[in-house]
């Protein structure tokens, strides 16, 4: 189902985020491939630097780095893995073109990799915490160096990340560094959150809670990503704010869907068992959004929380999860905070065809599959 609404900048149609299932081909919606040229572009942009970045490693550590961004397997040897899609720095390199041009997109490639850096090593330490076994359809980590080694790699990560931008020349660098790491201590903020989170009882957890974690924990690094491309196109202030701003909202309509393709994603697609979050009874935003409902079906779903996990009791709590309201709920907050997101983007960015690369960005992975 498709809803058009009026796009605030007069470009083009703007619709809600849906999560089409595609199972045999796991493909994107048919409209992406403008989105899959900007990210296979800032891949091509960011890749050079950030490998070069990781071989200043040290030996041990860059190992772990090396496999877990996919390109060695788990002998050393050189291996063509999946690196993921880029979002992060793709929206440096665009924001800082949006504003600046190609010439601070071209300034902003270190800034970039700073921001994958992070990225990154959030995934070390969530897999470890949440004892994920998958992740690009390779085995975490983790499971293949120990929690130690995937630990120790994720602060080497965030060590490599800020002093890229230390030794950056660039007039911007010193703010952008701050604004990183405050951004990690917010990641941190949002991360405690989580963990807490799930220690409460099902029906303990508001809506409000979880979309304040939400957005610490994934919109404050999209949005980190949108300033930083900002600060290195020369712009500051109300600006930076608003990037700042559409980053936070299209990074809480990003966790919205990733966490309705959590519960029905396909595995094929997804890299991870069915119904993953579920087993391991994750408060994530559709779940307590229908747990909050005040249906009989979320409280059958609080019932279902509740007990102990069994295998052939995940599809009874996604048809709970579905009808106490939850993915309805899910995809519609997500369609709000795309607009929002694209009326902060208005603010800094008015000109439609410098602010169009954003835009689809912040659709490709609101609207995406897995």
């Amino acid at each position: 189902m498709t809803e058009t609404t009026e796009c605030p900048l007069g470009a083009c149609e703007r619709r809600s985020p849906v999560v089409a299932h595609e199972a045999a081909g796991c493909a994107e919606p048919s409209d992406a491939q403008e989105a899959v040229v900007i990210l296979e572009r800032a891949r091509a942009m960011v890749d050079p630097a950030l490998r070069a970045a990781l071989m200043t490693l040290p030996a041990t550590v860059r190992r772990v780095a090396l496999y877990h961004f996919g390109w060695e397997d788990a002998e050393g040897r050189p291996a063509q893995g999946n690196t993921g899609k880029a979002v992060r720095p793709a929206l440096v390199l665009t924001a800082a073109s949006a504003l600046g041009g190609s010439g601070a997109r071209a300034a902003a490639v270190r800034a970039a990799v700073a921001v994958e850096l992070i990225h990154n090593f959030t995934l070390l330490h969530d897999d470890v915490m949440d004892r994920d076994a998958t992740r690009r359809h390779r085995p975490t980590a983790w499971t293949v160096f120990g929690d130690a080694g995937a630990i120790v790699t994720g602060d080497a990560l965030q060590a490599l990340a800020l002093r890229l931008l230390a030794e950056d020349s660039h007039p911007a660098s010193s703010a952008a560094a701050v604004r990183l790491a405050d951004c990690v201590l917010e990641l941190c903020e949002g991360q405690q959150a989580d963990t807490a989170l799930e220690r409460r009882a099902p029906r303990d957890v508001t809506l409000h809670e979880v979309l304040a974690m939400a957005e610490s924990k994934t919109g404050a690094l999209l949005g980190c990503a949108c300033a930083l491309g900002a600060l290195y196109a020369g712009v500051d202030g109300e600006d930076v704010a608003a990037l700042d701003a559409f980053g936070r909202q299209a990074g809480l309509a990003f966790q919205l869907i990733d966490d309705v393709i959590g519960i029905w994603g396909d595995p094929r697609c997804t890299g991870k068992p069915a119904g993953a979050d579920l087993a391991v009874r994750k408060k994530s935003l559709p779940v307590v959004a229908a747990l909050t409902s005040g249906t009989p079906a979320g409280g059958e779903l609080a019932a279902l929380y509740a007990a102990p996990c069994e295998k052939e009791g995940i599809d009874a709590i996604a048809r709970a999860v579905e009808r106490a309201g939850g993915r309805d709920w899910a995809q519609a907050e997500a369609a709000e905070r795309m607009s929002r997101a694209v009326e902060a983007l208005t603010r800094a960015v008015p000109d439609p065809e410098s602010a169009g690369g954003l835009l689809t960005l912040a659709e490709f992975v609101t609207r995406r599959t897995r």
